[in-house]
C-alpha cells in the first residue's frame, strides 16, 4: 500500500486540479498508443490507429483518453485507499480485457510527460516524485486483481 505525506497529498491535489482532463487525457492515450505501439490490439474497435497524425486526431482515443484521465481523478480523491478506488477496473481488465498490467506503467509515465508539457517550470522535480508515486500506485491497484 501506498503512504502519501500531507505534503504529496497537497501537490498531486493542487495540479489536479489545474488539469484539463479532457485534453491532457486524450493526449496521454494518443501517446501511449504512439510511443509503444502494441498498446493498439486493445483498441481495434477505435477505426484509424495508421499514424501518429491519425491516433493524436481520433475522437475515440480522445474520448477514452479523458474517461481514464477521469478515473485518475478518483485516485486523487482517494489517495489513501487505491486499491479499493480500482477495484472494479482491476476486475474489468484483467478478467474481460486482458490487458497486460504493464501497460498501467506505461500510462503512468506518458501522463507525467504529459503533466511536464502542460506545465512546463511548474512541474518541478518534487511535483513529479509525487506524482510518480500517485502513478505507480495507480497501476499497482489496477494489477492488483490479476493472477
Amino acid at each position: 500500500m501506498v503512504h502519501f505525506t500531507a505534503e504529496e497529498k497537497a501537490t498531486i491535489t493542487g495540479l489536479w486540479g489545474k488539469v484539463h482532463v479532457d485534453e491532457a487525457g486524450g493526449e496521454a492515450l494518443g501517446r501511449l498508443l504512439v510511443v509503444y505501439p502494441w498498446t493498439q490490439r486493445f483498441f481495434d474497435t477505435f477505426g484509424n490507429l495508421s499514424s501518429a497524425s491519425a491516433i493524436m486526431g481520433n475522437p475515440k482515443v480522445k474520448a477514452h483518453g479523458k474517461k481514464v484521465l477521469t478515473s485518475f481523478g478518483e485516485a486523487v480523491k482517494n489517495l489513501d485507499d487505491l486499491k479499493s478506488s480500482f477495484a472494479h477496473l482491476s476486475e474489468l481488465h484483467c478478467d474481460r480485457l486482458h490487458v497486460d498490467p504493464e501497460n498501467f506503467r506505461l500510462l503512468g509515465n506518458v501522463l507525467l510527460v504529459v503533466l511536464a508539457n502542460h506545465f512546463g517550470k511548474e512541474f518541478t522535480p518534487q511535483v513529479q516524485a509525487a506524482w510518480q508515486k500517485m502513478v505507480s500506485g495507480v497501476a499497482t491497484a489496477l494489477a492488483h486483481k490479476y493472477h
